[in-house]
């Protein structure tokens, strides 16, 4: 939603939102008033668990929803919506992410080189990953 009012210049009130999912639906909860309170108390909230309250939910639940995901998948039982959350909560609170991993992949495959974290930005490097095919190298074309 928050993404849509952007695009289209609404003007969104999240925690009526919320509370409006209370009413004759199975979803009724002091969670949703809790949702309410916290775009009321910041208007410009980016994400929930940015808010105080929910913040310490999560503290005090994430090692619990860890070993719930990991027990499941140990006994191979799929759990995609909790697997995503806490792929999801991960993400969101590291400052750096493997994206490293995708440039890796992409010059393993086609020699398109990458980027070191140690290195100044912009500065390339290939590695023949399997000490196989010679010198491979890419180079930049225009369309």
């Amino acid at each position: 939603m928050k993404t849509a009012a952007e695009e289209y210049n609404w003007h969104l009130n999240y925690g009526g939102i919320a509370l409006m999912c209370r009413g004759g639906c199975i979803i009724r909860s002091i969670f949703l008033g809790k949702i309410k309170e916290a775009f009321e108390n910041n208007p410009g909230l980016l994400n929930l668990m940015l808010d105080p309250y929910f913040r310490k939910i999560l503290e005090k639940s994430e090692d619990s929803l860890r070993r719930v995901v990991s027990t499941a998948f140990l006994h191979k039982i799929p759990v995609p919506a909790l697997a995503t959350a806490l792929t999801y909560f991960d993400g969101y609170k590291i400052a750096d992410l493997p994206a490293n991993m995708i440039q890796a992949q992409r010059d393993y495959f086609g020699a398109h080189t990458y980027e070191r974290k140690d290195k100044p930005a912009g500065e390339y490097f290939h590695t023949n990953w399997t000490g196989q095919g010679g010198n491979t190298a890419s180079s930049t074309y225009n369309a």
